[in-house]
């Protein structure tokens, strides 16, 4: 009677001539891969074949409906017209709140699905209208000179997995509690994936021919696979998403050793991967690696080596491949298998009144809940600088202006893979609507001054300004994938040097030098250089690419509405002749963890309005606590972070985050904090054993509010 039943509702998608047959994969009562394995057998070699592609058509004779592999989500549901449009994902990650992140993601998996039901049901069904998302990009950030840098959570390995694991959870529709427990639903939400696996940071102009090679094995698993582990064995993640480049002389998406041994064998990854799109292309084509000289050569090599998804057209010659052996159809089952045993999971054959997810309506799309949620992201993203105490300012008796760049610039607040929000507020609208006497100088450009707006009249522009409000950085145009941008210090979408453009930084040496006030608000996906601006603006905001409400929330810390708690996920070096050569992976002289020199902000660093103090931690039985006390005269949020040593490890990172706890603080108030720290906190690379592993002995804890060596304070505990 089950199977009736499933067959009945089935029947729109079911053609006349198999209904009433018992067919095993129509049954929901069977498990995903029982399924799978039963539809696997009822096709065709070609038919099979057409289903491993990103544009997965419709198999009419089966039942079998589309599928579209390829949807973008890092901030929002993207490339698929009006959503939610969250900050960027770097700016995400300086909120230090993982929790925060993960019901952004449950927003966003909210309207991906929505947006999926409406167009399955209006037989609109497209690319980026699917239920399986190339999010997150859990690459480490480890030189600011990355363009897409932007989409990562920073430089730290933990950090970064830490909110990577509330993405996948948020997207996948897994309750989210510390442990990783809590309500468990029969369909997956979405298909969250892990990318770009591995070992990927940029350049942009040389990734579908780089090879990384001769890299430490103690910078491979201490730095660029420890959030990829955490996704795949703590996470659950459905996808991994295999990279452009080379590794020691092998394309990641044909690489036995990370896809086969690493991936599947030593983590147990039981799920599908996908190549980035193109890559398979990139094995044989003149501009890429020169790894295959064929079509069917490379689409062979990345199957048997475990990549079940192409994005690209190239697995159409798996057909070639078959006939001249370089692959067998058992190769082409394994991979299949996965593919559909991913769509099962979702409920992608089922009829949607079994599928609770396609209960949601569309009205969820960009609701006011929703973005009320991207304008708290927002304001949890602001990172406070510098500040001389001109900030918060008044509302009142205060002339202002406002000038520079991202000013009155709505597009450069989406990022980059963005959706097209309602509204957004700019960041001049959000001071305008502060202090509406305030006024806007226009003219001033990212690169380039000109008549209108230049070092020699902006003081004249300014007039009798008693704050000038600087609003600069660069643009998701200038810094991001693969882009075509032709300007001196930027190069295929990535930077050549990380100092603020030459063009603003005049600007803003003008303005100081005439007298005035500057408070700068600094926009960018990653660091940017401000020693200069340093040493003359009043004061400096982080603001990212801040979404829909990033007006609205900047404001709010300008003029003291919110009090900033953001906390910098990346380093802020004092200029580009700190950084070692950028297509060198080593990360010896990089990110807080090696770099020895003197930044300009260091890592996890960021301001209030208030002060905080931290009491000396205290260790028992594997938790440590701390008493944090708000010594100021505003209720705010500080960040308490962890960090391990091995005093014994001469050769390893200076110092590792290993724990992080957010907490808000009622001005004159204390706060206790207990944070566990299982035995895996003392967890590093062992020379002797070639092995992340625990070694018996004494570690040092630091504990306090930055990376920074005078903002902790540290312990020794004895590790059995």
């Amino acid at each position: 009677m089950r199977i009736k039943r499933m067959i009945l509702m089935c029947a729109a998608l079911v053609p006349m001539a198999v209904i009433g047959q018992r067919l095993p994969y129509m049954d929901a009562s069977l498990t995903p891969s029982q399924r799978a394995d039963d539809l696997c057998s009822r096709l065709t070699v070609e038919e099979k074949i057409s289903l491993m592609m990103n544009n997965s058509p419709a198999i009419p004779r089966l039942g079998i409906p589309q599928f579209e592999w390829w949807n973008e989500a890092l901030h929002g549901v993207g490339r698929n017209g009006t959503a939610t449009v969250f900050p960027v994902t770097i700016g995400m990650a300086a909120s230090w709140n993982d929790s925060l992140v993960y019901r952004v993601f449950c927003a966003v998996s909210d309207e991906a699905r929505a947006k999926n039901t409406y167009a399955r049901r209006t037989g609109s069904l497209a690319q980026y209208r699917g239920l399986s998302f190339w999010t997150p990009n859990i690459n480490i950030f480890r030189d600011p000179r990355w363009g897409r840098g932007q989409e990562t959570y920073g430089e730290d390995p933990y950090l970064t997995s830490r909110m990577g694991l509330a993405v996948v959870r948020g997207l996948q529709g897994d309750s989210y509690a510390p442990d990783g427990s809590g309500r468990k639903h029969k369909y997956v939400k979405l298909l969250a994936c892990a990318k770009h696996f591995a070992v990927h940071s940029g350049p942009e102009w040389s990734r579908h021919r780089f090879n990384v090679e001769d890299l430490p094995a103690r910078d491979l698993w201490e730095t660029y696979l420890p959030a990829f582990k955490s996704l795949v064995v703590d996470g659950g993640v459905r996808e991994v998403m295999c990279a452009y480049q080379r590794i020691d002389g092998e394309p990641c998406c044909g690489n036995t050793r990370y896809l086969q041994q690493i991936l599947r064998g030593e983590w147990g990854f039981k799920g599908l991967v996908t190549s980035d799109c193109g890559a398979v292309s990139d094995f044989w084509q003149s501009w890429g690696h020169g790894f295959s000289d064929s079509q069917s050569d490379a689409s062979a090599r990345a199957l048997v080596t475990g990549t079940d998804l192409e994005c690209g057209s190239d697995y159409r010659s798996l057909g070639d491949a078959l006939k001249q052996g370089k692959v067998s159809e058992k190769d082409i089952d394994t991979s299949l298998k996965r593919l559909l045993k991913a769509r099962f999971e979702l409920g992608d054959f089922d009829a949607d009144e079994l599928v609770e997810w396609t209960r949601l309506p569309v009205s969820v799309v960009a609701c006011s809940e929703h973005r009320q949620l991207a304008a708290d992201m927002a304001r949890q993203t602001m990172t406070l600088l510098s500040n001389d105490g001109i900030l918060p300012l008044e509302k009142d008796g205060l002339k202002i202006a406002v000038l520079g760049p991202n000013a009155n610039d709505s597009t450069m607040l989406w990022g980059n893979y963005n959706g097209f929000p309602v509204s957004t507020v700019t960041i001049w609208q959000g001071i305008k609507a502060k202090v509406p006497s305030a006024r806007l100088i226009e003219g001033c450009g990212y690169l380039h001054n000109n008549d209108k707006v230049n070092a020699s009249n902006v003081a004249a522009l300014a007039g009798d300004a008693d704050v000038v409000i600087f609003v600069g950085g660069i643009s998701p145009r200038l810094e991001g994938e693969e882009l075509q941008v032709e300007e001196p210090g930027f190069r295929g979408g990535d930077r050549l040097a990380i100092e603020l453009p030459a063009s603003q930084s005049e600007l803003v040496k003008a303005l100081c030098d005439a007298g005035k006030k500057v408070v700068m608000v600094n926009c960018s996906g990653s660091a940017v250089a401000l020693t200069a601006e340093h040493g003359r603006a009043n004061a400096i905001l982080q603001a990212w690419y801040g979404g829909e409400h990033a007006g609205t929330a900047v404001a709010d810390v300008l003029f003291g509405d919110y009090n900033p708690g953001g906390k910098l996920p990346v380093t802020f070096y004092a200029g580009t002749a700190q950084l070692p050569d950028y297509e060198d992976y080593r990360m010896e002289g990089r990110t807080y963890r090696y770099f020895s020199g003197k930044p300009l902000y260091p890592f996890g660093y960021g301001l209030s309005y208030t002060t905080f103090a931290i009491s000396k931690p205290k260790y028992r039985k594997g938790v440590l606590t701390v008493k944090v006390k708000n010594t100021g005269e505003r209720d705010g949020d500080e960040v308490v972070q962890v960090y391990v040593r091995n005093p014994k490890d001469t050769d390893g990172p200076l110092k590792t985050l290993r724990a992080f706890r957010r907490v808000r603080v009622k001005a004159g108030e204390s706060a206790d904090v207990s944070i566990a720290l299982p035995r895996s906190t003392f967890e590093l690379w062992d020379e002797e054993t070639n092995t992340m592993r625990v070694v018996p002995g004494k570690y040092v804890l630091m504990v306090g509010n930055s990376s920074a060596d005078e903002d902790l304070r540290k312990i020794t505990v004895k590790v059995r």
